[in-house]
């Protein structure tokens, strides 16, 4: 029987963490769960390719939007499972234990957040990350999403967006998303780099804008500023 799940991995200019994130998935190699790692890149221009060769992933490239890449990357996998995760963000110890515990339910599964940056400021926002999910069922795309093939395509996919794409795919999941036993360690360098509070900030004005209708293009550029 062959392993179940397809790994995806959206990249743009990740050489510093591709290789992390790639480390914590050997386990579930091990454990027989991963049957393919694909890259889906959005133009990089570092050694990002050759990093993902060299760990034997299957590179898919065209044009850099997150949801457009985790479109094709999706397109391409072969696995009755979907493993979607950053390339900032690297599972603890563990979580094959708690993907394997997962495969027998029908709904998708997100991972609890922490930042590998230690402080109250970081604990905080992680806090904030996993009781949103927990209550309001908006995971971030930092914390992963486990999902079947056959649900993924029922509710549609992720949608061609440079933005957005995990609340979009978390809202066309709703009820239907479960915390797994397990936590996802994600890059503090944005917050660190803008201020915790900033980009908290930044980040929660710009679900609101999300929500209430304004164009995703227009969020990308308030997004994106430094």
């Amino acid at each position: 029987m062959r392993a179940p799940i397809s790994v995806v991995i959206p990249t743009l200019n990740a050489q510093a963490h591709l290789a992390g994130c790639a480390a914590a998935l050997v386990e579930g190699v091990e454990a027989g769960l991963i049957r393919e790692l694909i890259i889906s890149d959005g133009g990089s221009n570092d050694d990002t390719k050759e990093i993902a060769l060299g760990i034997g992933a299957e590179w898919v490239s065209g044009e850099a939007s997150r949801g457009g890449q985790l479109r094709r990357g999706c397109a391409e996998a072969r696995g009755v499972w979907l493993l979607v995760l950053h390339a900032d963000t690297q599972l603890e110890a563990g979580w094959s234990d708690a993907v394997r515990a997962h495969l027998q339910l029908q709904d998708a599964g997100y991972f609890r957040l922490k930042f590998a940056s230690r402080g109250l400021a970081a604990r905080v926002v992680a806090g904030w990350a996993n009781l949103r999910s927990r209550v309001f069922g908006l995971p971030y795309g930092d914390q992963g999403l486990f999902v079947s093939r056959e649900l993924y395509d029922d509710v549609g996919g992720f949608g061609n967006i440079a933005l957005m794409e995990d609340v979009a795919m978390a809202r066309a999941l709703k009820g239907r998303l479960t915390a797994l036993d397990g936590v996802a360690v994600t890059s503090a360098e944005k917050y660190e780099r803008s201020g915790w509070v900033r980009r908290g900030t930044r980040n929660l004005w710009t679900l609101m804008q999300y929500f209430a209708g304004v164009p995703v293009d227009g969020l990308v550029r308030t997004y994106r500023k430094p």
